[in-house]
């Protein structure tokens, strides 16, 4: 992964051509903007920025909100219907497909420039923008995306390729990829547009086929004998990520449009985020080194004292004793200044029962999950003194090297699919190797690899050889990259996610309804889309166009539920 500091700068240089590709093809002479560059003749250089960045930005995104709330990594205290409830009304895909625009229009100029490397990257970025899409809708526009945008005629309205037919162009288009990436020359590339990777070939080809490890496993239940043919000739190549330094990330520089989600701009912002109960309960029960990395201590820690003479005693406490000021509470920020000194508040257990945990997570699908755990001071903008938050580095806008990255695909996530092959009985290798390989190298990425032989000797994390205790630890790895572990949980039902009771159905959502620009814009095309889904007995009144229907990776699966 290079470091790359100048990621805002480079932007900048493709604004004229983003404005300029989203014009109408017939200009006149007045309307062409002097300053803008001409598609005609742009440089693959400042059009693979404006394709690499956002995707992983927008994948971030994802993963660190809605994603992680699905599958019950965080819970947040405001604003939380559709994080914590599933509350995923119509939803636009435009993000993405802005983005295929603009990689179209770098397709189209390194094929005329005879520029294998940017076919490559081109290809390989089609692929994850259309896995995203796929993924999270279902069937989609796919075969004619994005032709009117390039001036073909006639595709206006775009139909929607099936699922099956989306998947299947994606593997074809990321092997091809990779072929070109083993001969592809770069002597005309400017390693600082490469945000991912530097124009180093060797990686991208490693990247291409460890996406084509995440979409052969996503199909194995569909297509098993292709998924296994494919897994097995690439970990037979040796050509995926291998090494935690390897994975495919995307630095923040912190500038000012180019910050960490979670940034602390202000209180309200930063203080809804919260850790899930489910995700506290596997870290603390594991002794996982991750979990202070992630997350903070409660602000208060409860105290049982059967002895108090009330239910609870509100004011606060320091080492046992009472404050003289009878505080109750305090703001975010002054129980940031004061994050040395330990507060408690007592509690007789004989009338009340709260967690008296030091991390302690909000229950998923709560009603009012602003005053969980007798919360003093229930709030947007104002910090659950007894549930544990994000943990201070989370609040910083990002610096070019730390942990703060937008991860596209980790070597963690390649030997977690490697072992679930092995147990597959595919001839991939050992399953422990690889499933212990998988936890290092997410420790790694973390900063706790020294943790390493006392954590994977823990009762619960030493290879048992299930698919159970395998995925509930991918599931744990893919912090901040959420979304691939719904996917996982879509297909295999681990881990075991049970939700609460404001969930608009009793079971984990599987996709995004389509957008209404769609169903206002394209209605046949969407319509039949719609058909194609399969309704369960948790799609309620909205029909086949449900966050709880089937798409046809699911359909016949009897996966999740």
């Amino acid at each position: 992964m290079n470091n790359i500091f100048n990621i805002k700068k480079t932007l900048l240089l493709v604004m004229g051509l983003l404005l300029a590709t989203a014009c109408e093809e017939q200009l006149t002479e007045m309307n062409i903007d002097p300053n803008g560059i001409n598609p005609s003749d742009a440089n693959p250089n400042l059009l693979m920025p404006a394709v690499l960045a956002p995707a992983a930005q927008r994948y971030l995104e994802l993963g660190f909100n809605n994603m992680a709330g699905a599958v019950q990594h965080t819970q947040k205290n405001g604003w939380y219907n559709a994080h914590n409830h599933y509350e995923w009304t119509a939803s636009e895909w435009d993000n993405w497909y802005a983005m295929l625009r603009t990689n179209a229009l770098l397709e189209k100029r390194s094929e005329e420039m005879g520029f294998d490397f940017f076919t490559g990257v081109a290809l390989t970025m089609k692929s994850f923008i259309f896995g995203n899409i796929t993924d999270i809708w279902g069937d989609a526009p796919y075969t004619d995306a994005v032709k009117g945008d390039l001036g073909e005629e006639g595709f206006e309205y775009p139909a929607f390729d099936s699922q099956e037919v989306i998947y299947d162009g994606i593997i074809a288009d990321l092997s091809q990829a990779a072929d070109l990436f083993a001969s592809a020359d770069v002597s005309v590339v400017n390693t600082a547009s490469d945000f991912y990777f530097g124009g180093d070939t060797d990686q991208w080809q490693r990247f291409a086929n460890s996406l084509l490890l995440r979409y052969y496993m996503r199909i194995s239940e569909k297509k098993p004998q292709v998924a296994q043919a494919g897994i097995e000739a690439i970990y037979n190549s040796g050509m995926y990520f291998q090494t935690a330094d390897q994975d495919a990330t995307l630095d923040y520089t912190g500038g000012a449009n180019d910050v960490w989600p979670s940034q602390f701009t202000d209180v309200d912002d930063f203080t809804r985020w919260q850790a899930c109960q489910t995700l506290i309960d596997q870290l603390v029960g594991t002794n996982d080194p991750r979990l202070s990395v992630w997350f903070s201590p409660v602000a208060v820690q409860w105290v049982a004292d059967p002895t108090l003479p009330m239910s609870v005693d509100t004011v606060l406490r320091v080492d046992g004793e009472l404050l003289e000021s009878g505080a109750v509470t305090f703001s975010y920020l002054e129980f940031k200044e004061m994050s040395d000194t330990d507060f408690t508040r007592r509690f007789n257990p004989n009338d009340e029962s709260f967690d008296t945990g030091l991390y302690v997570g909000l229950p998923p699908g709560l009603l009012i999950p602003e005053s969980y755990n007798g919360n003093p001071d229930p709030g947007q903008g104002t910090r659950n003194q007894h549930v544990s938050q994000l943990a201070p580095v989370y609040a910083t806008a990002g610096a070019p090297g730390d942990i703060l990255q937008a991860r596209v695909i980790s070597s963690a996530e390649v030997s977690f699919i490697l072992a679930e092959a092995a147990l597959k009985g595919w001839n991939v290798g050992n399953a422990e190797d690889h499933y212990n390989n998988a936890i290092m190298q997410s420790l790694q990425t973390w900063g706790k690899a020294d943790d390493y032989e006392s954590f994977i000797a823990q009762p619960d994390v030493t290879f048992d050889g299930s698919m159970e205790q395998l995925m509930a630890q991918k599931w744990v790895a893919s912090w901040t990259a959420a979304t691939e572990a719904w996917m996982d949980y879509r297909r295999t039902g681990l881990p075991t996610l049970e939700v609460g009771p404001a969930s608009g159905q009793p079971v984990v959502a599987l996709r995004y309804p389509y957008g209404n620009d769609e169903l206002n814009n394209n209605t046949t095309n969407a319509n039949l889309a719609i058909d194609r889904l399969e309704i369960t007995q948790y799609s309620g009144p909205v029909g086949a166009d449900s966050p709880w229907s089937k798409m046809w990776v699911l359909q016949g699966t009897s996966k999740p539920w």
